[in-house]
Formats: structure tokens, sequence, C-alpha cells
């Protein structure tokens, strides 16, 4: 049962191309979905260090503290989440829960007023949310999608959530300039489009194609880490996440070697998501055609080039748009990429618990890599552990090349 759809990776050559299929309406029903929810989730997150350093006046260590947390949260609930979805097949009731706890976490941060233990908490519930909510959706594209076509259907779904995390900030920061700068208007405006997000969800995407009652014991989960493809992807995702290096340092480490000034350096992920968002498309239906594990590998390759460019002699535009240009098709070539790979390989009634383990290796990894390399920052140069996050990825490359090969 877990391996009835492993040969996806190389489609028969009857098979009609990809493009000619229809996407489903579930896909875009949830897409659309997503690009609501990522305006009302950018406005916030594009305005929170603001908020919090300059209007609330918390430290540099607090502040830091708080990130954190709301970066590392969901990584906890994922597998939670996902299990809730396939424990009685409700994949669409528990993301729908997730995405209203997310939109009324807007209206909390107004009741939190200046308390950091209040505002902490309320970030932790939004990420809950998030955690919560991401593996089910996942699930259902998956379930509502034809197996050839899974690498454009996540690519159709991942460029219209980018859309919304690109309008997210120019209308928080619109809000402030036509309000000067009431950080409430920007909470109440992203509560009302979190929750057109949910109104969306409820009448837009149909209940859950999957019948089929999820076995409720351990055993379950045992036999599928069991599943040899299963366990070799998942190895592999996590072993390429813990060589990365976090989005934050790939921006910095661009800013300090164009100079920019700090005023600019919003900027550099809003390129690397325009180039994601024009790219996850083609490169979602070319991994459908030439093999979704190809392309995995080459996009960590390109992530691999821009810690090399990073390092090289050029410098000023050149350097902006190639370091950008790689970092946004990294993200095209692997993010869905990874969840059609995975999904045809799950059993229906796991679905959502095994993506959900595959994202939380991945975020885990994620995490523990921007630890490391902050450290190796610290303790030598930037130069220094770059060249290291460099050597690293090559070889996390080769390994999961190996990985990969044997779960085909």
């Amino acid at each position: 049962m877990y391996l009835a759809a492993s040969r996806q990776d190389a489609p028969s050559p009857v098979d009609k191309p990809s493009g000619r299929r229809r996407v489903p309406g579930t896909v875009l029903a949830l897409g659309a979905v997503s690009l609501v929810t990522d305006i009302s989730s950018e406005m916030v997150t594009a305005v929170l260090p603001l908020y919090l350093v300059l209007e609330l006046g918390l430290s540099p260590l607090q502040f830091g503290f708080l990130d954190g947390l709301y970066n590392g949260v969901s990584a906890l609930v994922r597998i939670a989440g996902g299990h809730a979805a396939d424990r009685r097949q409700r994949h669409k009731l528990v993301a729908g829960a997730g995405y209203a706890l997310s939109a009324l976490c807007k209206l909390g941060l107004l009741a939190a007023g200046s308390s950091a233990a209040g505002i902490g908490g309320v970030l932790a519930a939004d990420r809950l949310g998030k955690g919560v909510r991401t593996a089910p959706r996942d699930a259902l594209i998956t379930l509502h999608s034809d197996p050839r076509d899974l690498g454009r259907a996540f690519g159709i779904h991942r460029a219209m959530d980018t859309t919304g995390a690109l309008l997210g900030p120019l209308v928080a920061f619109a809000l402030l300039w036509a309000t000067a700068d009431a950080y409430d208007a920007v909470f109440v405006v992203s509560f009302c489009i979190g929750m057109l997000g949910v109104v969306m969800l409820v009448t837009l995407v149909p209940q859950d194609r999957c019948r089929a009652a999820a076995e409720r014991t351990p055993r379950a989960w045992r036999r599928l880490l069991r599943a040899p493809a299963v366990r070799r992807i998942l190895a592999a995702a996590t072993v390429l996440a813990l060589c990365g290096v976090g989005d934050a340092f790939v921006h910095l480490l661009l800013q300090r070697r164009l100079g920019l000034d700090a005023a600019w350096f919003p900027l550099l992920p809003l390129g690397s998501a325009a180039v994601y968002l024009l790219l996850a498309i083609p490169l979602g239906r070319l991994a459908d055609r030439a093999g979704r594990r190809t392309a995995f590998l080459a996009g960590h390759a390109a992530l691999l080039a821009v810690y090399l460019v990073l390092l090289g002699p050029v410098g000023g535009v050149p350097l902006a748009v190639t370091a950008l240009v790689l970092h946004g098709t990294f993200y095209a070539a692997t993010d869905g990429v990874l969840m059609a790979l995975a999904g045809p390989l799950l059993p229906e009634d796991r679905r959502a618990g095994g993506l959900a383990l595959l994202q939380t290796g991945q975020t885990v990894g994620r995490l523990l890599a921007s630890v490391l390399f902050g450290a190796a920052w610290t303790v030598w140069s930037a130069d220094t552990a770059l060249v290291l996050a460099a050597a690293a990825l090559a070889l996390g490359l080769a390994v999961a090349t190996v990985l990969l090969k044997e779960a085909h």
C-alpha cells in the first residue's frame, strides 16, 4: 500500500501531458484560502518588529525570544495536527480550526497590550494554528489531485500562497501610512481578512474524499516509518535541512556583501519570494515530467550555488540578482515538490500525519542549522561559517541522492 504509487516520479510515456488536465477546484480553492490568509499573517509579521521594539519598547533579548517562539512552535504541533486530521478523516475541519485560531490571534495582540508574556502567548497560539493546519491542507491537495499532476498542483497552491505573502506587507505599510502608524488598525484589518479566509475554506473547499478509518494504534505509525521509501525521503529531507542556512542569514550575508543600507533590508526577502512566485508553477510541472526527485535535488543544488556566489568575487547588482534568483529557485523546486514526491507513497488514512512528520523533520533540521551557523559565525567569522555550510550541503546532497535513489 505504501509503495502503490512509487513510480509516480517517472510518468509513463503514454500519459497525457500534465498541462492538458484541468486543475482541481479544491486546489484552486485552497490556494485562494492560503492567499487571503497569508495577506493577513504577513501584515502582522511585517510590522511586528516595529510594533514590539519601537512601539512597546521591548528589549532585543525579549524580541529575540518572541521571534524564536513565533517561528519554532509550529514544528512542535504539526504531527499532532496531522494525527488529529487522520484519526477521523476530517482534514478540512482540522485545517479550518487552525486557520480560525490564527485569525483570532490578531485580536489577541490588541488584548495583550504591552505585556511580553501576553504577546508571547498570542504568538505561540498563532503558530499553533499554522502548525495544525499545514499538513491537513497539504493532504487535501494530494487527495483531490491526480497523482501525475501533484507537482503542478502544489506549484499552483504555493504560487497563490506566495502572492498573499507579497501583498501582506504592502497592505500593512499602506495602512500605517494612512492611519499615522496606528498598529491597532493593522491588527483589526488582519483579523477581518483572516476570518474571510476561514469563510472561504468552509464554503469553497469540499469535504474529505478519503473515508477509510485510520488505525489508532502506535503500530500504524511504526508501519509508516518501516516503509523504506517513506523512511528514506524523511531522512533525505531532514539531512538537507540540517545542512542549510536559514533565510534570515542568507539575506543578512547578502546585505553585508552589498553594503546595503538597513532600511532596504526588507526588500531582499521580497526578491526571493517574487522569484518563487514566478517559478513555482513551471518548476512544479517540470517536476511532474522530469521527476520530482530530480527537481528536489536540483533545487538544493541551486541553494549550494547561492552560498558559492556569496563567497565569490562578484558584487553589486549582479550579486544581488544572481543570489535572489537562485534562492527563489531553490524554494520553487523543493517546497511543494517534496510534498508531491512523498504524498502518493503515504496511505490515504495516514496522509496528513505522514506529511506532518516530513515537515517536522525539515523544520527541526532548519532550526538546528540556524543555531549551528550562528555559533560558527560567532566563534570564527561569517565567511568561515558559510564555507562550512557549503561543504556540509555538498555532502548532504551526496547522501540525499543515494537515499532518494533507493527510495525511488
